[in-house]
């Protein structure tokens, strides 16, 4: 399943739901520019090696395009421009002055030494060096990439423009203008818009039970959220497997277990389970945080989740949606429910503007109402259209990109 045909399958059927702006819808249909990269790169052999790299600017109406850089293998244009266009909508739902974009390189980083890795990087951002900068496109963390490599694009462009610009790139570490909590802010998000749609679906904490698929950074986070307020995370995966335990699984003690060991299975007590399973268990609150197309037509009759909170981007598919809105799953979509890291990266970015840093109390203080009041704007649409949390969210982002082109 392609994630750019879902991405544009979204856009057409947010179109039937409400009356948008013909000219918006049009504009949005297609990406503003597309970069196709090959650079080289010297490797610890003293060979040249050429690497493969993308960066898709889809629409800048509401500010400078934003997003992330992967490292991946199966990174390919189709699944950049989905990420861009899904970029570009989740900025505008959760009301934040940014566009939308995405970039990534075709790489197992597992595969490269420490100094090959910084080479890449390095030798990337030179390849789009003049389409990227702090008012113009602002790259961050995606997967396989974090705060070091952000320090290195960072460094790099410097380099390349004669002075340091830290507000080019988000995500950061702390010491070189990265933002404090931006490393759990999408779990932290995610669980803020959960709250949201908890107090008005009643979704009863004593008896909700939370699947996570995805024991990354912010599958962790979230699942040791869920833990500290009461609920029983009961199932948990990560690339290599899953495991599960009805009574509840001990989070903290199973993060230091996939720290010591790099994988959820052998976790004492929990049995071993495979992907298919973990996500057709019966439980309150599925989160799908790992990759795209997670949750298709095939299986979602077997989903028995009350609610499927997507931190994870792409998740499911429209086929996989359409069942779901019959049968009646909330299905919290991603550009919501893992809005808190982009949100966070606005923040960073507002402080390096103006060479402050801000605690992560403060931090937290200014994303918590940013990603609030995105829920319940997404809530509202969804009760004014009669539509699915999915269909509300692309309404509403449509509308807000409308009024600014319009502006």
């Amino acid at each position: 399943m392609s994630a750019f045909t879902n991405a544009m399958r979204q856009l057409e059927l947010a179109a039937t739901i409400a009356p948008l702006d013909p000219a918006t819808l049009e504009r949005l249909r297609h990406p503003q520019r597309i970069v196709d990269v090959q650079f080289p790169v010297k490797m610890d052999n003293g060979s040249t090696k050429f690497f493969h790299g993308y960066r898709v600017q889809w629409n800048n109406d509401r500010g400078p395009y934003k997003g992330g850089l992967r490292f991946h293998a199966q990174v390919e244009m189709d699944e950049v421009k989905a990420l861009a266009f899904w970029m570009t909508i989740k900025c505008a739902v959760v009301g934040i002055p940014f566009g939308g974009g995405k970039g990534g390189v075709t790489v197992n980083p597992k595969e490269l030494s420490k100094g090959e890795l910084e080479r890449l990087m390095r030798a990337f951002t030179r390849s789009i060096a003049d389409v990227i900068g702090p008012d113009k496109d602002i790259p961050a963390p995606d997967v396989n990439t974090n705060p070091p490599l952000m320090d290195i694009l960072a460094d790099e462009y410097g380099k390349i423009i004669g002075h340091a610009e830290p507000a080019v790139v988000t995500g950061k570490s702390i010491a070189h203008g990265g933002s404090e909590g931006r490393g759990t802010a999408t779990g932290q998000g995610g669980y803020y818009v959960f709250d949201v749609y908890r107090e008005k679906s009643g979704f009863d904490p004593e008896s909700g039970s939370i699947v996570v698929q995805g024991f990354g950074n912010a599958g962790q986070v979230i699942a040791k959220l869920f833990h500290h307020h009461g609920y029983r995370v009961i199932a948990v995966s990560d690339s290599q497997g899953g495991i599960h335990d009805e009574r509840g699984l001990d989070i903290p003690a199973l993060i230091k277990h996939k720290e010591s060991t790099g994988r959820v299975s052998g976790f004492f007590g929990a049995r071993e389970i495979n992907q298919e399973e973990l996500l057709t268990l019966p439980c309150g609150v599925l989160v799908p945080s790992a990759l795209e197309n997670q949750l298709t037509g095939e299986i979602a009759p077997r989903v028995q989740a009350q609610m499927i909170l997507e931190l994870a981007n792409g998740p499911t598919t429209p086929e996989a949606d359409a069942y779901f809105a019959k049968h009646g799953t909330i299905v919290i979509p991603d550009v919501l429910a893992n809005a808190g890291g982009v949100a966070t990266s606005f923040l960073e970015w507002q402080q390096n503007k103006t060479g402050e840093h801000w605690s992560e109390k403060e931090v937290f203080a200014r994303m918590e109402p940013l990603i609030r009041e995105a829920a319940k704007a997404v809530i509202h649409t969804a009760e004014k259209y009669g539509a699915t949390q999915r269909e509300a969210a692309f309404v509403l982002a449509i509308e807000r990109i409308a009024e600014v082109a319009r502006s």
